[in-house]
Protein backbone atom coordinates (compact mmCIF):
# COMPACT_ATOMS: atom_id res chain seq x y z
CA UNK A 1 0.00 0.00 0.00
CA UNK A 2 1.43 3.40 -0.96
CA UNK A 3 1.46 6.30 1.46
CA UNK A 4 -1.38 8.78 0.99
CA UNK A 5 -0.82 12.30 -0.35
CA UNK A 6 -0.82 14.18 2.96
CA UNK A 7 -1.08 17.97 2.94
CA UNK A 8 -0.88 20.34 5.87
CA UNK A 9 -3.17 23.36 5.67
CA UNK A 10 -2.89 26.17 8.22
CA UNK A 11 -6.13 26.59 10.14
CA UNK A 12 -8.03 29.86 9.92
CA UNK A 13 -9.09 31.69 13.08
CA UNK A 14 -12.59 30.21 12.70
CA UNK A 15 -11.16 26.70 12.33
CA UNK A 16 -8.97 27.20 15.41
CA UNK A 17 -11.99 28.33 17.40
CA UNK A 18 -13.92 25.19 16.40
CA UNK A 19 -10.87 22.94 16.94
CA UNK A 20 -9.90 24.24 20.39
CA UNK A 21 -12.61 22.65 22.58
CA UNK A 22 -12.27 19.32 20.75
CA UNK A 23 -8.48 19.20 21.06
CA UNK A 24 -8.45 20.38 24.66
CA UNK A 25 -11.02 17.73 25.62
CA UNK A 26 -8.72 15.09 24.09
CA UNK A 27 -5.78 16.58 26.02
CA UNK A 28 -7.67 16.63 29.31
CA UNK A 29 -8.80 13.01 28.83
CA UNK A 30 -5.24 11.88 27.99
CA UNK A 31 -3.94 13.54 31.14
CA UNK A 32 -6.50 11.68 33.26
CA UNK A 33 -5.64 8.39 31.55
CA UNK A 34 -2.01 9.09 32.42
CA UNK A 35 -2.86 9.51 36.10
CA UNK A 36 -3.93 13.12 36.63
CA UNK A 37 -6.96 13.77 38.80
CA UNK A 38 -9.82 15.52 37.01
CA UNK A 39 -8.77 18.72 38.78
CA UNK A 40 -5.15 18.38 37.64
CA UNK A 41 -6.19 17.61 34.07
CA UNK A 42 -8.51 20.64 34.01
CA UNK A 43 -5.73 22.85 35.39
CA UNK A 44 -3.35 21.58 32.70
CA UNK A 45 -5.94 22.34 30.05
CA UNK A 46 -6.50 25.86 31.39
CA UNK A 47 -2.74 26.52 31.50
CA UNK A 48 -2.34 25.40 27.90
CA UNK A 49 -5.26 27.50 26.73
CA UNK A 50 -4.00 30.58 28.60
CA UNK A 51 -0.45 30.22 27.24
CA UNK A 52 -1.24 29.36 23.63
CA UNK A 53 -4.86 30.39 22.98
CA UNK A 54 -5.71 33.56 24.88
CA UNK A 55 -9.18 34.73 23.85
CA UNK A 56 -9.49 31.56 21.73
CA UNK A 57 -6.86 32.62 19.17
CA UNK A 58 -3.52 30.91 18.69
CA UNK A 59 -0.54 33.07 19.66
CA UNK A 60 1.85 34.31 16.99
CA UNK A 61 4.56 31.83 16.08
CA UNK A 62 2.56 28.70 16.89
CA UNK A 63 1.46 26.82 13.77
CA UNK A 64 -1.73 24.79 13.72
CA UNK A 65 -2.46 22.72 10.64
CA UNK A 66 -5.30 20.55 9.46
CA UNK A 67 -4.00 17.31 7.99
CA UNK A 68 -5.70 16.73 4.65
CA UNK A 69 -5.83 13.77 2.33
CA UNK A 70 -7.44 15.17 -0.78
CA UNK A 71 -10.39 17.16 0.54
CA UNK A 72 -10.78 14.95 3.61
CA UNK A 73 -9.90 16.03 7.16
CA UNK A 74 -7.52 13.39 8.50
CA UNK A 75 -6.43 15.12 11.72
CA UNK A 76 -4.28 17.98 12.96
CA UNK A 77 -0.69 18.95 13.68
CA UNK A 78 0.32 21.75 16.04
CA UNK A 79 3.98 22.77 16.13
CA UNK A 80 5.78 25.80 17.44
CA UNK A 81 8.71 27.18 19.38
CA UNK A 82 9.17 26.52 23.07
CA UNK A 83 10.23 30.10 23.72
CA UNK A 84 11.35 33.27 21.96
CA UNK A 85 14.81 31.88 21.12
CA UNK A 86 13.23 29.63 18.48
CA UNK A 87 15.99 27.03 18.65
CA UNK A 88 13.80 24.40 20.34
CA UNK A 89 10.47 23.57 18.75
CA UNK A 90 7.76 21.22 19.97
CA UNK A 91 5.19 19.03 18.37
CA UNK A 92 2.50 20.14 20.80
CA UNK A 93 -0.21 17.95 19.37
CA UNK A 94 -0.65 15.42 16.60
CA UNK A 95 -3.96 13.69 16.05
CA UNK A 96 -4.80 11.36 13.19
CA UNK A 97 -8.49 10.52 13.09
CA UNK A 98 -9.21 6.79 13.59
CA UNK A 99 -10.22 6.09 9.99
CA UNK A 100 -6.82 7.33 8.75
CA UNK A 101 -4.55 5.53 11.20
CA UNK A 102 -2.02 2.85 10.20
CA UNK A 103 -1.72 4.40 6.73
CA UNK A 104 1.43 6.49 7.12
CA UNK A 105 -0.39 9.75 7.84
CA UNK A 106 1.28 10.41 11.19
CA UNK A 107 4.71 9.59 9.76
CA UNK A 108 4.20 12.06 6.90
CA UNK A 109 2.94 14.72 9.31
CA UNK A 110 5.96 14.24 11.57
CA UNK A 111 8.38 14.54 8.67
CA UNK A 112 6.60 17.76 7.72
CA UNK A 113 6.88 18.97 11.34
CA UNK A 114 10.64 18.46 11.18
CA UNK A 115 10.83 20.47 7.95
CA UNK A 116 8.68 23.27 9.36
CA UNK A 117 10.76 23.53 12.53
CA UNK A 118 14.05 23.41 10.60
CA UNK A 119 12.80 26.10 8.20
CA UNK A 120 12.07 28.32 11.22
CA UNK A 121 15.59 27.94 12.62
CA UNK A 122 15.02 25.15 15.12
CA UNK A 123 17.91 22.88 15.96
CA UNK A 124 15.88 20.54 18.18
CA UNK A 125 12.36 19.16 17.87
CA UNK A 126 10.76 17.75 20.98
CA UNK A 127 7.44 16.18 21.89
CA UNK A 128 5.61 14.53 24.74
CA UNK A 129 3.88 11.19 24.38
CA UNK A 130 1.85 9.40 27.02
CA UNK A 131 3.28 6.01 27.94
CA UNK A 132 0.20 4.02 26.91
CA UNK A 133 0.41 5.29 23.31
CA UNK A 134 2.60 2.45 22.10
CA UNK A 135 1.96 3.06 18.39
CA UNK A 136 3.09 6.68 18.66
CA UNK A 137 6.15 5.72 20.69
CA UNK A 138 7.15 3.18 18.04
CA UNK A 139 6.73 5.82 15.31
CA UNK A 140 8.78 8.41 17.19
CA UNK A 141 11.52 5.84 17.87
CA UNK A 142 11.59 4.95 14.17
CA UNK A 143 11.90 8.66 13.30
CA UNK A 144 14.95 9.04 15.55
CA UNK A 145 13.42 10.63 18.64
CA UNK A 146 15.00 9.56 21.92
CA UNK A 147 13.77 9.95 25.49
CA UNK A 148 14.86 13.25 26.98
CA UNK A 149 13.14 12.67 30.33
CA UNK A 150 10.91 10.04 31.83
CA UNK A 151 8.10 10.49 34.37
CA UNK A 152 7.04 7.36 36.17
CA UNK A 153 4.08 6.77 38.47
CA UNK A 154 2.73 4.08 40.75
CA UNK A 155 -0.86 3.91 41.90
CA UNK A 156 -1.03 3.43 45.66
Amino acid sequence: MSEPDVRLVRMSDAEVKAWLPVAMAHYEEARMEAGDTPEQAAAGRRASEERFFPEGRIVDGQLLHAIRIGDEDAGWLWVGPWDDSGSVWWVWDLMVHPGYRRRGVARRAMVAAEEIARDHGAITLMLNVFADNEAAIALYDALGFRAASLHMAKTL
